[in-house]
Formats: structure tokens, C-alpha cells, sequence
């Protein structure tokens, strides 16, 4: 999960995504629209009965408050949370499993803030059952064969690689760049991701405002889409003063046309 507002146990059930499914919360910076809902949901986890851990990684300032939160509404949990300290001044793997690396990517906000690079690893290629059964190649070359290995017939003969095998899939990004002011390097932090998440609070009509309040433009967004050449473009963290954020769409479409709004409960093919 990337930030956790208020509602956020509300949309979850919304979305038909059970609690125990979630092992990480990363969170990108203290203000309350990016944390509120931590300390309810996992009071939440606690009373449904979890067991496993929870990871949190967030920035250093929200450890202490949530230890405090934790032993003032959390008492007995049968499972532990781990904290993490993110450090948002520095690009760095901060989350690693068997399928994915997790970055932090350093923003330029009012208060420490940091977004998320989320990078598939790449997978080996698939075996070509027919050629396998052709060949006669025993299931215990199988992963030989996917490390890149020819094979060798009895004969003699023998069978490239490319025959056996057909290619893995492309490897998937996705870049979550919360609240920010327009930064012009970030689009080489975030180079060909598949999908980019830029915040666009504001259209150029209130640019005093982006940058007062250290906040982007709809433009500004896809000016970094467009200097990253990304995949696509999703748009968020619109200012109430929008009643059709189709304004901001547009804005964005005349610099980076593969761009979309996000709304709750939205779905992208990646």
C-alpha cells in the first residue's frame, strides 16, 4: 500500500481486498491526507486477528508518533510492525522480495517527502512445451534451458536456445510521485517506467499557488512524462477549486497525450 488517508479500511472493503493480504504500507510524507488512516487500520489488523507482520516504511519523524499512537490504542497486538526509516533525501532500494525492488525517489515538498519506484525483476524465458516433447528433453534440463542453455540431441545435433524458448515477459515500473513541486530532473529518476503517478494539483492558472504551496501543475506533470518518456501518465491530488478536472487533462494532453485521471476505485492495465 502507497499512503494510507483517512478511509482508507473504507476502501479497501470497497475494493474487495482482503486485510491480510497487505505485508508493507509505504508512506510518502506527514501530512495527514498521507497517513490519518495508519493507526486506525492497524487497529483494524489487530482485531481481526493477524498474526503476521506488518512492515511501515516512512520517513523518520512518523516512528516515534506511531509508537506512541500504537501504545495509547494498540494494546496486546498478536502481531508485530516493523518501522523502517526512509531516508527522502537519497534514491535507494529500500524494499526487496523475490519479484520486486521498492526505491525511494527524493520530491521537493513543504515537509521531508519521498515517492516510490516499484521495478518488476526480470523473469526467465518460457519453455516451448511442443520442443520439449519433440526433442525428448528431460524436465531436469528445464532450467538450464530457461538460464539460456542449447540443447544436444544423441546425435550430435544441436538445438539453439531461441527454439526452446520464447521470450519473458517485459519487465513492469511503476513510479508514485506524491506531493511535489515541479522538479526538472525527476524525470531522470523515473526514465521508462511503464506507468508514471505524478501529482497535479493545480493547472497554469494557478501557478502562485504550485509554487507557494510547493505543488504541481497538470502541465508540469507531463512535462516530466514526456522528459522521462514513460508508458503513461496518470494524473491525481486535484485542488478542490476544480470542479471538472478535465481542465487539468487537457492541460496535460498538450504535452503528453497518453495521460488519464485517476478517480477512486479506477483500474490500469499495466
Amino acid at each position: 500500500m502507497v499512503d494510507c488517508g483517512e478511509g482508507t479500511q473504507m476502501q479497501l472493503r470497497r475494493s474487495r481486498i482482503r486485510f491480510t493480504k497487505l505485508s508493507a504500507v509505504f508512506i510518502s510524507h506527514l501530512h495527514g491526507d498521507h497517513c490519518f488512516g495508519l493507526i486506525g487500520m492497524i487497529s483494524t489488523f489487530g482485531l481481526l486477528g493477524r498474526t503476521a507482520k506488518l512492515d511501515v516504511y516512512a520517513p523518520a519523524a512518523l516512528e516515534s508518533m506511531l509508537d506512541e499512537q500504537m501504545r495509547l490504542f494498540c494494546h496486546g497486538l498478536d502481531y508485530e510492525v516493523v518501522f523502517h526509516v526512509v531516508d527522502t533525501t537519497q534514491q535507494q532500494v529500500i524494499y526487496e522480495d523475490r519479484s520486486l525492488t521498492v526505491e525511494s525517489i527524493p520530491l521537493a515538498h513543504r515537509v521531508p517527502c519521498c515517492g516510490f519506484l516499484f521495478k518488476e525483476k526480470p523473469t526467465k524465458p518460457h519453455i516451448k512445451r511442443d520442443m520439449m516433447d519433440f526433442y525428448g528433453i528431460p524436465i531436469s534440463q528445464i532450467d538450464n534451458i530457461k538460464g539460456g542453455a542449447d540443447w544436444v540431441t544423441p546425435e550430435g545435433e544441436v538445438i539453439p536456445n531461441n527454439r526452446l524458448v520464447t521470450p519473458a515477459e517485459p519487465v513492469r515500473s511503476y513510479a508514485y510521485c506524491s506531493d511535489t513541486r515541479y522538479v526538472p530532473t525527476l524525470h531522470e529518476r523515473v526514465k521508462g517506467v511503464t506507468a508514471l503517478y505524478h501529482e497535479s494539483t493545480y493547472g497554469e492558472d494557478n501557478m502562485q499557488h504550485a509554487e507557494k504551496y510547493y505543488h504541481s501543475t497538470a502541465r508540469q506533470a507531463a512535462m516530466v512524462a514526456r522528459d522521462a518518456q514513460v508508458g503513461k501518465l496518470l494524473l491525481g491530488h486535484y485542488s478542490s477549486r476544480y470542479e471538472d478536472e478535465n481542465i487539468l487533462l487537457l492541460e496535460a494532453k498538450k504535452v503528453f497525450d497518453n495521460s488519464f485521471l485517476c478517480d477512486e476505485q479506477m483500474i490500469f492495465e499495466l
